[in-house]
């Protein structure tokens, strides 16, 4: 009986699958397909302007004062085309679609989605909240962890869903460190027998991945606010000494967290992430959220630093460490846009769409080396959303 032949839609169909499930990272955040570039294709540099909650101020008692709309987005640009080469023959398209996808085209794809992850990963990475065991010099334990479950309650993150990316070093050490609590036998079993920390388990579901973070806290060592009153996602400050990294977390003497829908005190500094490198003897810093004192729509603090208030960093200056992460999915969103499809030189050409994902496979010949070639292309984009849910849990190198 002979074979058939693979067809290259159904090679499409299958390496998007394939995308979609092989990294655990990019599997777990929110994914989005616009299909409205189905119909003539997606141009490289198309901008989604995405809505985010609106928020109000409650009045009291009877006279009334009207408040505005005022709407807040992010924009997400699907800017990126990753591709990866594949090249096969006849006699490769001729094996059983099981065979050619693992020997042929999961690797290819695999490399894909860990660039893609990577990417994702390094916006990802840049939260705004961080929890450790004394300051990141030890791993962290089951009490890190509901810590940085309890963070993700204060900043009104949904409860259902909420995932755990760990790096597989964490990973190891974690499951070591929960063997002696109170478990359902059943998890004891799924622990020791795989290594891995199951679903459900402490609040999260646990997912380990390689292309997790490490990450270096700049050399600040000291730094004050230089005029009180300021409100924004830029903070004004003396000539700084040190330097700060995109990814330092900071916090604002006298500036406290508060519950962002009754403007409660939580009665503890709020944390801020820096956005952007910032070097030695600067006098500003970029930082998320903005600062927005109670009462008001959008409040993210109790009140303004006052001038002259110190900035310290959580986590020690010049410390290194894995940047695990506890998040809700809509926290992150991965979006993707069909790529158009070429009618003149192309041998034959596929698209296909899965799970929030497009994918675009080509070939054609090459006249220069009597070859056909292929390549698989994605064109996507990627933000944060909502960073304040998602919290960094930071373990020891």
């Amino acid at each position: 009986m002979s074979n058939s032949l693979l067809t290259i839609n159904m090679i499409t169909n299958e390496a998007v699958r394939l995308f979609t499930q092989t990294n655990a990272f990019l599997r777990s955040v929110n994914r989005q397909y616009d299909d409205q570039f189905a119909r003539t294709g997606a141009k490289i540099g198309n901008t989604l302007r995405i809505r985010l909650p609106n928020d109000y101020v409650v009045n009291t008692g009877p006279a009334i004062t009207p408040q505005g709309t005022n709407e807040q987005n992010t924009t997400l640009t699907v800017a990126t085309q990753a591709n990866v080469p594949v090249s096969f023959g006849t006699a490769e398209r001729t094996m059983s679609l099981d065979d050619y996808s693992e020997r042929i085209l999961a690797p290819a794809v695999n490399r894909l989605a860990a660039y893609v992850a990577n990417d994702l990963m390094n916006v990802a990475a840049s939260s705004c909240n961080i929890v450790s065991k004394t300051n990141a010099t030890a791993s962290p334990d089951a009490g890190t962890w509901l810590q940085a479950g309890a963070i993700l309650d204060q900043n009104l993150s949904p409860r259902m869903d909420r995932k755990i990316i760990m790096d597989p070093v964490t990973q190891a050490r974690t499951v070591t460190s929960l063997a002696g609590l109170f478990n359902p036998q059943r998890k004891i079993a799924d622990q020791y027998e795989t290594g891995m920390l199951t679903t459900d388990t402490l609040g999260f579901d646990w997912l380990s991945d390689q292309t997790t973070q490490v990450h270096t806290v700049g050399t600040f060592s000291a730094g004050t606010v230089s005029g009180g009153g300021q409100t924004g996602n830029t903070l004004t400050t003396s000539a700084i000494t040190g330097t700060l990294n995109k990814g330092d977390i900071i916090t604002i003497q006298g500036v406290n967290a508060i519950n962002r829908l009754t403007g409660q005190d939580y009665g503890q500094l709020a944390q801020f992430v820096v956005t952007a490198n910032v070097l030695n003897g600067a006098t500003s810093i970029p930082i998320y959220p903005a600062i927005t004192p109670a009462p008001a729509a959008f409040n993210t603090v109790t009140a303004s630093p006052a001038g002259g208030a110190t900035i310290s960093l959580v986590i020690p200056a010049s410390t290194k460490y894995r940047q695990n992460l506890a998040y809700y999915p809509e926290a992150f969103t991965l979006a993707t846009a069909d790529l158009e499809m070429p009618t003149q030189g192309v041998v034959e050409a596929a698209r296909a769409s899965f799970d929030g994902v497009s994918m675009r496979m080509i070939t054609a010949y090459d006249i220069m080396s009597d070859n056909l070639i292929t390549r698989l292309d994605l064109l996507y984009g990627y933000a944060a959303i909502r960073p304040e849910w998602a919290c960094i849990v930071a373990d020891t190198l």
